[in-house]
């Protein structure tokens, strides 16, 4: 079986060194690179035969988790594995319940990097030891599989939420009916528990930031 793999990180060394990880999992793989997020989403949108993204969270168009909830959302068969030089644990663990297969801090030596990618590829989830032995919140778990009950088209909509526009300029972006905005900001408030739109912006920002998630 040949895989085929995206790396998405805009340090040419550490691409270099991840391309040495997955060549060590497959000799035949298919390996694409992609410096920036936007350059990433272009590769998913050309061709999501893609058995694995490995994405950096430190990307110069990406901030916190952006990328991750993007590319889950527009790609949900394809794996994401977080790749960074942030170690904090509990960024860890919650990059795994916004649905990241695997997260791999940049310092793990390179038979790591590969155990990691191949437990990622067996459909189990991999997390360095120290993350492991942190116990889980279920809040923030709960709210991670809200906010993946998103549709593409509610996350897009969030997003302007959180950037402050108006249901009338986010119609006008998307090329839709106001009222049809009206019908996914509702939606989305009554996915994420919320009771309006500055809780959802305040929310998603939080987000993006890397922040620990708020119930």
């Amino acid at each position: 079986m040949s895989y085929r793999f995206l790396i998405a990180d805009d340090h040419p060394l550490f691409r270099a060194a991840l391309r040495q990880a997955l060549s060590a999992v497959a000799s035949d793989a298919g390996i694409e690179e992609a410096e920036s997020l936007s350059k990433a989403k272009s590769a998913l949108l050309a061709s999501a035969d893609f058995d694995l993204v490995l994405l950096d969270l430190g990307l110069p168009d990406s901030e916190g988790f952006t990328g991750l909830m993007a590319l889950r959302h527009q790609h949900p068969s394809v794996g994401v594995a977080i790749v960074s030089a942030q170690e904090d644990v509990v960024v860890m663990r919650q990059a795994i319940a916004l649905g990241a297969v695997a997260y791999i801090p940049k310092s793990e030596p390179l038979p790591s990097i590969v155990e990691a990618i191949r437990t990622a590829l067996n459909g189990h989830t991999w997390l360095p030891q120290s993350a492991k032995e942190l116990s889980g919140n279920p809040a923030e778990a709960q709210l991670a599989e809200r906010i993946a009950s998103l549709s593409p088209q509610q996350y897009r909509v969030l997003c302007m939420v959180a950037d402050g526009k108006l249901n009338k300029q986010i119609a006008a972006e998307l090329e839709i009916q106001e009222t049809t905005i009206k019908q996914h900001v509702s939606a989305i408030l009554r996915k994420l528990g919320l009771i309006n739109r500055t809780q959802a912006g305040v929310l998603l920002r939080s987000l993006q930031q890397g922040g620990r998630l708020q119930s």
